[in-house]
């Protein structure tokens, strides 16, 4: 049987902001699923760290997990905290920067 998901547990209830670890410095990711239609994936930022503005071609579902996160879409900030959710559109300019350590799930459907 082909696995679909990996680095995770199956059957096991988990928190997911536990299954990626802050590190000083850095931007830390995980991914869980990835494939032409769509990918899953689990980010740690350190304070102050970021991913730049760039675009994707697919609809980025965002999920804060832990702390508090900014994204800018069309340059327009937004501040998520835990259980916040927001929607980077497909080909619209966004970044994604730690305003304090933050932990997010980022799901993009192409």
């Amino acid at each position: 049987m082909k696995e679909i998901m990996k680095n995770i547990e199956k059957a096991k209830v988990l928190a997911l902001k536990d299954q990626v670890s802050y590190q000083d410095g850095q931007i830390v990711s995980k991914t869980l699923f990835q494939n032409s239609s769509a990918s899953i994936t689990l980010f740690s930022f350190d304070k102050g760290e970021e991913i730049s503005t760039h675009e994707s071609s697919g609809d980025a579902f965002v999920t804060c997990l832990d702390g508090t996160g900014r994204v800018t879409i069309d340059g327009v900030d937004y501040i998520l905290n835990q259980g916040d959710s927001i929607v980077m559109p497909a080909g619209h300019p966004h970044a994604v920067y730690g305003q304090e350590c933050f932990k997010m799930l980022l799901v993009v459907v192409f």
